[in-house]
């Protein structure tokens, strides 16, 4: 299929609205586009560069943590939640009662990515993964009344208050199971010539018009782009998520995908998401080189504190995945007296490695702010 000759599908007659069927996905694509071939050329060599740091930098598992958070937050406010990532960080009872869901939510998601990854070694991408990975997003939070981890059995919409004046009505959902195949057959079909970036740009879209569940479309939509990079060995490890690019220019990625539907435009939908992907990996990149300056200046000076050097080590590798802590933690976690925790966080104060953040009940929290800023912007 040339993308200049592609159509996106058909408008259905239903009871009292149209709902929008699209086509397979699952074939050759082809396009004449010179800036599509740049703008592949470039997202690649970036991901090929991000993915390097995942080979070179020590433990880099200590720092997947804090990118899986950041995206949770993100992706889930793209959606509505009001959670930011230091919010998120929190221990629930440092959140007000009435953030305590937008807060669940955020969390269902960290579980659901970290979920989804670990799958990646038993199962295929695949949608039964998929269905998973939306069981464990909604589970005990709104929403959890709209079948989870199922897809849906009944018409769903885009904006608006029902399907008669919504923004987009995706297909009925008798339609769902047999889009959604041919959906998992084109992630995976060898026998067609379409690189990954652009395969990937194309099952996001698709993924996105069927909506296919009732609930966090957007959230596993996303999601399914980091999962596809990591399923291909693109990333060794899942250090891209596209979902603070997209907040960011959310207006621009809601008209591409309408202009495909609307204009059969793919090739203006694929330019935005190679852009995406392009930025984004130009972004983890520079934050893995900021990440490991840091690291090298605090782990230097964390040496001059003799005898409590193995310690402080412990803790700095808890801080890289989760850069909050309280000295009932710390002593908790390094098997050590109260005092002696509350000590080697005053040493880390002296260094400029902690400051004091919010308490949580009597006990004083501290924030390792410098880290966590890599992450804010």
């Amino acid at each position: 299929m040339n993308f200049k000759d592609f159509k996106a599908g058909r408008w259905v007659q239903q009871y009292e609205y149209k709902s929008f069927l699209p086509g397979p996905v699952n074939q050759e694509w082809i396009w004449g586009n010179a800036r599509i071939n740049t703008l592949l050329e470039q997202a690649t060599q970036a991901i090929g560069e991000l993915n390097a740091f995942s080979l070179i930098v020590p433990d880099v598992d200590l720092f997947i943590q804090m990118h899986v958070i950041k995206e949770a937050s993100t992706s889930s406010r793209i959606e509505g939640t009001q959670t930011e990532i230091d919010e998120a960080l929190k221990p629930k009872e440092m959140v007000a009662p009435e953030r305590r869901v937008d807060w669940q939510e955020v969390q269902n998601y960290i579980k659901a990515m970290n979920q989804a990854i670990e799958e990646l070694e038993r199962l295929p991408l695949s949608n039964r993964l998929l269905k998973n990975t939306h069981k464990i997003l909604l589970e005990g939070v709104r929403g959890k009344e709209r079948l989870p981890g199922k897809f849906r059995k009944s018409q769903n919409w885009i904006g608006g208050s029902g399907p008669s004046d919504a923004v987009f009505v995706p297909p009925d959902h008798t339609e769902v199971p047999g889009l959604m195949s041919d959906m998992e057959k084109f992630l995976h079909n060898t026998s067609i010539q379409v690189p990954h970036l652009i395969r990937i740009a194309i099952s996001h879209y698709q993924f996105e018009t069927i909506h296919p569940f009732l609930d966090g479309n957007g959230r596993i939509g996303r999601l399914l782009i980091t999962l596809y990079l990591v399923s291909k060995g693109l990333l060794k490890k899942p250090t891209l998520y596209l979902s603070a690019h997209i907040e960011k220019h959310k207006g621009v990625y809601y008209d591409a995908l309408s202009r495909v539907r609307e204009a059969n435009d793919m090739g203006y939908w694929v330019r935005f998401l190679l852009t995406a992907i392009r930025d984004t990996a130009v972004k983890g990149k520079e934050t893995f080189e900021a990440i490991l300056s840091l690291r090298s200046e605090v782990e230097q000076n964390t040496l001059t504190l003799g005898k409590k050097a193995e310690n402080a080590h412990l803790l700095l590798n808890h801080l890289y995945r989760r850069p909050f802590v309280t000295p009932n933690e710390v002593s908790q976690m390094l098997k050590i007296t109260h005092q002696t925790a509350s000590s080697l966080i005053r040493n880390f104060e002296k260094l400029n490695i902690l400051k004091k953040w919010e308490k949580v009940g009597r006990n004083q929290g501290y924030v390792f702010g410098r880290y966590l800023a890599l992450f804010l912007d």
